[in-house]
């Protein structure tokens, strides 16, 4: 059976509106306010088929850096496809056969140990932040002004307001 599967267009540039339209004569395109990022459906027995499908129908035609799947699979995984240049497919071949592993599964587990390390340091700032201010305050006060930052965030959000987060 074949599906239709939702793509989402991270563009290395905004789109022109030339290029837009040109885009549209080969798919149906949703774009952000700024031109950097489409969604569309594509229809293909697969997800990844999907993907490939789509960057070659629109490679030429869009700045496209990467493209994923917008729903994740039911490994709770989102695919992600990007062009390499030859040097980098090299660098991955080399690596994945010293490594023993095909250059998919290398490159799969590298990304993904490098999410988690960017989560562990983004845990370890937290939690140093947190050690900072229990210093100066007693959790009891902490645990109160977080609740509160966090309600009045909420209601912000909801209420339609933007926000900025501080980085």
């Amino acid at each position: 059976m074949t599906a239709h599967h939702a793509i989402e267009i991270t563009l290395t540039r905004p789109a022109t509106n030339r290029e837009l339209h040109r885009a549209r004569r080969v798919v149906a395109l949703a774009s952000n306010n700024d031109h950097t990022q489409l969604l569309t459906l594509q229809r293909a027995k697969t997800p990844g088929r999907a993907l490939r499908v789509l960057r070659h129908r629109l490679d030429a035609v869009l700045p496209i850096d990467v493209l994923t799947t917008h729903y994740p699979d039911q490994q709770g995984c989102v695919l992600v496809n990007f062009a390499l240049s030859r040097t980098a497919r090299t660098a991955i071949r080399q690596a994945a056969a010293a490594h023993g592993q095909r250059p998919r599964d290398f490159l799969r587990q590298s990304v993904t140990d490098a999410v988690a390390r960017h989560q562990e340091e983004r845990a370890r700032h937290l939690t140093t932040q947190l050690e900072g201010l229990l210093a100066q305050h007693t959790p009891e006060e902490l645990l109160f002004c977080a609740a509160s930052t966090l309600l009045s965030h909420q209601n912000r959000l909801s209420s339609g307001k933007s926000s900025t987060t501080p980085s």
